[in-house]
């Protein structure tokens, strides 16, 4: 728990700092410099892979607050009347479009444990009209929403970052309601590299955590149960990472799958990974 603590803290460090340097407008922004990518390089993380028509539509605060590598509201294909969550939600991009592709029927949840962002997501989500969505404070770990609540998890590049992913898939897989998806957006690594290779390719890839490799992201949704898993690389975000679209299913028949499912892979642990990578935070703009 102590261990998870201090990933948490760090994360909450970070994006608390990149939240404030947002609503100040100031520039410099440890967090945005990492994520955002060198000038005049194509981008890997941030607003300009959201297309025009959603950059057009969105605050300016919001715009500058994403640090994501994705569109997960296009991957998740979201439907009106839908209820969708959005782990680690930040300055609420991925909530406000998922509002207006649900409709007033439908509604949007945005989760985060940063109370900077979350304040920054209830003014953006103010500032753009929608009114069918909420944010809530917890984190991705342990989701203070009831089991088979929402229709679709979306996330943008937030699980990657996470102390503990097993407890991360099993979340999703407990709040989605049978025959729910999810569809999220993340840093994955290729098979090849150990989680210590991964921590090394520095700041883009999110080197609090480690993202999880192909084969590590599929054999955990499925000892969660979820079915349908496909994860497909998108961009590469350093050497052996890539940003990848990861989506699955939650059967129907959920609860007559259970006692069949196989036992969850030993996936890296976060605090492993940045102490093998001799990457603690603050040093070297690692994380």
């Amino acid at each position: 728990m102590i261990d998870h603590e201090r990933i948490h803290e760090a994360v909450r460090v970070r994006y608390a700092e990149a939240a404030q340097s947002v609503t100040s407008a100031a520039q410099g922004s440890a967090a945005l410099d990492s994520c955002c990518g060198p000038a005049g390089q194509t981008p890997v993380f941030g607003e300009l892979l959201y297309d025009a028509g959603d950059r057009a539509a969105l605050p300016d605060a919001a715009l500058l607050a994403s640090l994501g590598c994705g569109n997960p509201t296009a991957v998740a294909e979201l439907r009106p009347g839908e209820r969708v969550l959005d782990l680690g939600s930040g300055g609420g991009i991925d909530v406000i479009l998922s509002a207006r592709r649900v409709g007033p029927m439908g509604r949007a949840i945005g989760l985060d444990m940063t109370d900077e962002m979350l304040e920054l997501a209830v003014r953006n989500a103010a500032e753009a009209g929608v009114e069918n969505v909420e944010f809530i404070r917890g984190t991705i770990e342990a989701i203070p929403l009831p089991a088979s609540s929402v229709d679709v998890v979306i996330s943008n590049c937030v699980i990657n970052l996470a102390a503990d992913k097993a407890a991360v898939l099993a979340e999703i897989a407990r709040v989605l309601r049978p025959g729910g998806r999810m569809g999220v957006s993340d840093v994955v690594a290729d098979d090849r590299l150990s989680p210590a290779e991964r921590a090394q390719r520095g700041s883009y890839s999110g080197c609090i955590a480690g993202a999880l490799s192909f084969a590590e992201y599929q054999a955990g949704l499925a000892a969660v149960g979820l079915i349908d898993v496909s994860i497909e690389p998108t961009h590469a975000v350093a050497d052996g990472l890539h940003g990848a679209t990861i989506k699955a299913v939650k059967p129907l028949d959920a609860d007559a799958r259970r006692s069949a499912l196989p036992a969850m892979p030993a996936l890296p642990r976060a605090l492993d990974v940045v102490e093998a990578a001799g990457c603690g935070c603050g040093q070297g703009g690692c994380c």
